[in-house]
């Protein structure tokens, strides 16, 4: 199974992976699903991290290489990505969300 993770999912599968239920640990564990992260995660983390919402325990670039060593693979936004937003419901605001859910459809 292919599955993306959110930006809170991939900060507790790195940093307390007890804050995550069974099952999804389960998922996350499987050696024959395939783990996303969005380049958006990536950036929200970062923006989060510098606004002082967030601390982290190692740096990002650490986080990703380890994170790289792990499995995870990494993608980045397509055009699609974007265009696609333009048919999502509005009561989706949050615009990190938004790209993830567009993402995750395509």
């Amino acid at each position: 199974m292919k599955f993306l993770l959110d930006t809170h999912t991939f900060i507790w599968w790195y940093s307390d992976s007890k804050k995550l239920s069974e099952r999804v640990l389960e998922l996350l564990l499987n050696p024959e699903n395939v783990r996303l992260v969005s380049v958006v995660s990536l950036w929200e983390i970062q923006i989060k991290t510098q606004l002082g919402k967030l601390t982290l325990n190692q740096s990002l670039p650490e986080i990703i290489h380890q994170q790289q060593n792990n499995g995870i693979e990494f993608i980045g936004v397509k055009v699609n990505h974007v265009l696609m937003l333009g048919q999502l419901p509005l009561h989706h605001k949050d615009p990190f969300d938004r790209l993830l859910i567009s993402q995750a459809q395509s």
